[in-house]
């Protein structure tokens, strides 16, 4: 069989039976990418102050480790960071790039779901 460019082509694949292959194929790796993402090692920032990355709705190391209370107020800064933009620091942190007290425990959230926490909050 031709196709319209007279060429081979396969009777059995259309381009729309290729289409939804590859787009599933990038759906699946994408589901397969979230689930193998799992907390980064701990580093420290130029400030000193302890830098980790997890999945989102995890707790950085430093955040467990610290009791029910510490975890917690970070849970807080995540979820309901929006009313700590309110809030300033009085840490003097905002030498440091601080704008209000959530960027003492949330550093950022990024694209692929993951949150990088810093310790400044903990310490």
């Amino acid at each position: 069989m031709h196709d319209a460019r007279g060429t081979d082509a396969d009777p059995g694949l259309s381009r729309r039976d290729v289409l939804f292959g590859f787009v599933g194929i990038l759906a699946g790796s994408e589901v397969l990418s979230a689930r193998a993402v799992g907390a980064g090692a701990i580093t420290r920032d130029q400030y000193g102050d302890q830098i980790q990355t997890v999945p989102r709705g995890e707790l950085p190391d430093f955040a467990k480790s610290g009791g029910p209370n510490v975890g917690g107020v970070y849970r807080f800064a995540l979820d309901q960071g929006a009313e700590l933009e309110y809030i300033p620091c009085f840490c003097g942190c905002g030498n440091i790039g601080h704008r209000h007290n959530r960027d003492c425990y949330v550093k950022s959230q990024n694209r692929d779901g993951t949150v990088t926490w810093t310790s400044h909050g903990a310490s």
